[in-house]
């Protein structure tokens, strides 16, 4: 039986003897490992290169679907927002998560212009007039036409097919 969660610390340990950053995702479903990656942002100079994304991209490709049910995602570290957001939209089982910012803090930091992992969760809550990335809004309808578009395509349905629900 393969062990996960030193599959994902082997994967990241890897990464970093190779030049890359700390972190990796392995993606497992049926006792099968569906996709694993590391954090490939040092090697490809892509800032959406993190490992959950990788491999949640590989996994989906793999079964044809965006939707990750029934699947178990091990990361080396509590996900950042961007990752966070992809794990929600993926609709994994569980995601299984191996240290914690607080504990990787002391050895690894990665702060930007406009996120500072201290402060961005609370940044992501406030409505984008009051965050700190400066953003404009300049209303379109042709822009809102292009949805209109999608659901007519799609039967009057504002839903996309097969996504899972949430659970009231």
């Amino acid at each position: 039986m393969v062990d996960y969660v030193q599959r994902t610390i082997d994967i990241a340990r890897n990464n970093v003897t190779a030049g890359g950053r700390p972190f990796a995702t392995v993606i497992v479903r049926d006792g099968e490992i569906l996709a694993e990656s590391p954090n490939l942002v040092a090697q490809s100079h892509d800032p959406t290169a993190h490992a959950e994304i990788l491999a949640i991209r590989d996994a989906c490709v793999r079964l044809g679907t965006e939707h990750l049910v029934g699947a178990t995602i091990y990361v080396l570290a509590h996900p950042c927002p961007m990752c966070l957001g992809a794990l929600y939209y993926c609709s994994p089982d569980e995601v299984v998560f191996l240290t914690t910012r607080d504990a990787y803090e002391p050895h690894y930091v990665d702060d930007r212009k406009y996120f500072e992992l201290d402060t961005f969760y609370p940044e992501f809550a406030k409505s984008w007039e009051q965050r700190r990335l400066p953003m404009r809004y300049e209303p379109r309808e042709d822009a809102v036409d292009v949805y209109r578009l999608w659901q007519h395509r799609n039967g009057g349905d504002r839903r996309v097919s097969g996504a899972p629900r949430s659970q009231p």
